[in-house]
């Protein structure tokens, strides 16, 4: 028994699930990263970058209408639309931390996560070749984020109580997404398992 939130991935990897206009627009994201970090790092121009990682958010956005709308959604895309987004937020989180130290902990807490999320996604797919979706909790995790981002790239002068703040919550979000899908994907085993048994 599954969720609404997963889909079962059968069918074999092929060109034309790899050059889709969806993941396009992934590997598209995955090639402004640089162009974010030199934006605010060498050049300084917050603005500028504010705009990129905007930009980067709407094709985020598009290229979810646009799987969903015109069926387009495939296992690959799957996997390649959430790496662009980490990529990129782990990208700008390691910027601001060269201005914010603090920043060294939401970046630290993100990295364990997607390490676990990424053993525990495997070991599911490699059991039930179910690839797990992404849930409101990680999407308002990532709303949560980007704007602690935004706020600290715009926001020159922010108050160090609105920065702390503001970064304990994107941490407890993380955390708390981290649990929901860790408890997401053991239920996913569980079912699965009790599945087999009961064909046997």
């Amino acid at each position: 028994m599954t969720g609404k939130n997963t889909y079962r991935v059968r069918d074999k990897l092929t060109r034309d699930q790899i050059f889709t206009v969806p993941n396009l627009l992934s590997f598209f994201r995955i090639l402004l990263i640089p162009i974010i970090i030199r934006s605010y790092v060498y050049k300084g121009a917050l603005k500028l970058t504010a705009a990129l990682i905007l930009l980067s958010g709407a094709t985020d956005i598009l290229d979810g209408f646009i799987a969903r709308r015109y069926g387009m959604v495939s296992d690959f895309g799957k996997a390649l639309d959430p790496l662009a987004d980490k990529l990129t937020q782990l990208a700008v989180l390691f910027c601001l931390s060269t201005r914010f130290p603090l920043i060294i902990l939401p970046l630290a807490v993100m990295t364990a996560k997607e390490l676990f999320a990424f053993m525990l996604r495997f070991l599911v797919f490699a059991r039930t070749q179910i690839v797990e979706s992404a849930q409101w909790h990680g999407k308002l995790n990532t709303v949560v984020l980007y704007a602690v981002i935004l706020l600290h790239i715009l926001w020159i002068d922010i108050p160090y109580d609105v920065s702390i703040s503001s970064i304990y919550a994107a941490t407890a979000m993380m955390i708390l997404s981290c649990v929901l899908y860790s408890i997401t994907g053991a239920r996913i085993l569980i079912s699965y398992r009790r599945e087999n048994k009961t064909q046997k």
